[in-house]
């Protein structure tokens, strides 16, 4: 038998504070045709009850005249079977027509509720994206909008109508039967719903023990797949099946315990629920005996506990399903009540770009409030001219183009555009006058043409091929069988890094912005391809305000400016030619990757 179980489950949310969370989607204000949709799909749920609950009522008065033996009345009992078969139909043509009204009221809340999640996701601060995993928040977004559905149908549709049915025939058993029929039903039911609880939480742990096994069976099978060849060199073929075996039994094991609890569930359930069908016949059966009722009160009683019961043989299942539905509907609401970490400031203005000067008043930055990235940065960008910002890793370099895009706030100083603080303007406005090629560049598992055009929305194919063309991959494209429709597959694994720099670069252009950063855009090259790539960025920085973060030394020799970081302050700034003969940081990492670039070409 089930053990002793706590029913405080870890993780369980309250169930109304949870209903009453999502009650705006499913009751919406601007929506008065939904709400006319509930309105009706609850009069047919009430319909649908009292037809099937007051039904036998005819079936019962076919049987007394039937066993009155008035056969001069054989018109009236087929017509009163007629009335019970009808009845019958009544109650499924109701619930069905119930479905048929509210379907568009619960994809309506789904779909609201769906769409909202994904609009705070994407407001949310990258500290967030970086420190979730995105499958956990996918399969959170996932499970809270399913189970929206089916919190919807089992509440409405079976737990409240259940509970009408249940007023209705105590109801009828008061008036027609009188007080010891009621107070056993009552009890009936009592006992059915503790002991089914209590089955089901036990039943409970043993699906999370047999689903765990699972989910590990799994997870070693696909990881010694994976490792074939680890596998194939230390010879543990016997190993590995062995251990694979082992995993398999013991979910085995659970999958039994899990699916014998079934069956106390079923046995308990249907000792609970006869017992009370023969007890309850027996009371009308009684007071037969005695005159008090006619041999249709017992068809009548049978008839409506039977329909009662058909629904609480669910009750199992409900409350389970109930459970985990406010368990994923409140992790969903818990990424709603997540705040941006970054938000425009209140009556902001969008930001107005004259000429597109930039300007690093002693930024202070730091990912973590221990530990500062930046310390008090000043750099200045005079309007169409190239900053490069260079420095060991660590340093800070690509913090900078983070903050400029207002992924964080900085801890201290400001940065502006034209004179303008960036944290007092919109968001959009800012990222819409600034274009980034970064490092790692993370395409859509769509089309070249789809990609290129993310640069800017409406963008029309001519100018897709335009910027395809001053990016320099407009011949490589032409080359393709399928052109611009070619998939470059997950993250654009298709596609070679030079390849994927290029379509960077040319949905930057398309995007045509006044500023443009330069993200260590091809330190992930070789140096052939770096160079090709490098004469297509020096073209495109032309006549814009450029911040180029480097690694190697040779894509930054044209900059107007070079700064050096170190430990997250500028400790050296000139052109090129002076930084070298100050004979400091930079000049040291010029002489280093000189030397490395001449063993490379001494190698090949």
């Amino acid at each position: 038998m089930p053990p002793e179980t706590d029913l405080s489950h870890a993780g369980e949310r309250p169930l109304f504070a949870t209903i009453r969370r999502f009650l705006p989607y499913l009751w919406p204000k601007d929506s008065p045709g939904l709400k006319l949709r509930i309105a009706f799909a609850m009069v047919l749920v009430i319909a649908a009850k009292v037809v099937q609950v007051y039904g036998p009522f005819a079936l019962k008065d076919a049987i007394d005249r039937m066993s009155g033996g008035d056969r001069g009345a054989v018109t009236l009992i087929v017509l009163l079977v007629i009335a019970y078969a009808a009845a019958r139909f009544g109650t499924i043509l109701f619930n069905n027509l119930r479905n048929v009204v509210f379907e568009r009221v619960g994809q309506e809340a789904t779909r609201r509720l769906a769409i909202g999640l994904f609009r705070h996701l994407h407001q949310l601060s990258l500290r967030f994206h970086l420190e979730r995993r995105t499958g956990a928040v996918t399969r959170i977004m996932e499970r809270g909008t399913k189970s929206i559905d089916t919190m919807l149908y089992f509440l409405l549709f079976n737990i409240a109508p259940t509970v009408l049915e249940l007023v209705f025939v105590l109801a009828i058993f008061w008036v027609n039967f009188g007080l010891w029929l009621v107070a056993a039903t009552v009890a009936m039911v009592v006992v059915y719903i503790g002991a089914t609880r209590w089955i089901t939480d036990w039943r409970a742990k043993l699906r999370d023990r047999m689903n765990d096994l699972d989910t590990g069976a799994v997870g070693h099978a696909v990881d010694t797949l994976l490792n074939f060849e680890t596998v194939k060199y230390f010879n543990a073929e016997e190993r590995e099946a062995e251990r694979y075996g082992r995993a398999m039994t013991a979910y085995a094991d659970a999958a039994v315990k899990n699916e014998n609890s079934l069956a106390w569930l079923n046995i308990a359930q249907a000792l609970i629920t006869n017992a009370m069908l023969g007890a309850g016949m027996a009371i009308v059966v009684s007071g037969w005996a005695s005159g008090r009722f006619s041999p249709g009160d017992v068809v009548l009683v049978s008839t409506l506990l039977s329909q009662l019961f058909r629904p609480l043989d669910l009750l199992g299942t409900v409350y389970r399903t109930v459970r985990q539905g406010v368990i994923d509907m409140g992790a969903m609401f818990d990424l709603l009540d997540v705040e941006a970490e970054v938000v425009d400031a209140p009556g902001a203005q969008d930001l107005a770009v004259r000429d597109g000067a930039v300007r690093f008043e002693d930024v202070r930055f730091g990912y973590d409030p221990d530990r500062l990235i930046l310390k008090g940065i000043d750099l200045d960008v005079p309007a169409g001219g190239t900053l490069a910002v260079v420095g060991p890793s660590g340093a800070g370099k690509s913090t900078l183009a983070r903050l400029m895009y207002r992924f964080y706030d900085p801890t201290g100083g400001r940065i502006t555009i034209d004179g303008q603080d960036i944290a007092t303007v919109r968001q959009a406005s800012l990222r819409a006058a600034i274009g980034i090629v970064p490092q790692d560049t993370v395409l859509f598992n769509e089309t070249i043409g789809y990609n290129v055009a993310y640069g800017r929305k409406g963008a029309s194919a001519d100018e897709i091929h335009r910027a395809a063309s001053g990016a320099a991959i407009a011949d490589f494209v032409a080359t393709l069988p399928d052109g611009y429709d070619t998939r470059v597959g997950e993250r654009g694994l298709k596609l070679s890094g030079g390849e994927k720099q290029r379509v960077a670069i040319a949905r930057t252009l398309l995007k045509n912005p006044p500023i443009l950063i330069l993200d260590e855009a091809t330190s992930a090259l070789d140096s052939r391809t770096e160079a090709e790539i490098q004469e297509t960025l020096e073209r495109i920085e032309r006549g814009r305000t450029t911040i180029v973060i480097a690694h190697r030394l040779s894509t930054v020799v044209h900059a107007d400016r070079i700064v050096v970081l170190d430990a997250g302050r500028v400790v050296e700034r000139g052109t090129h030619a002076e930084l070298l003969r100050r004979g400091g940081i930079y000049a040291e990492m010029w002489a280093r990757q000189q030397a490395e670039r001449e063993e490379v070409l001494a190698a090949e």
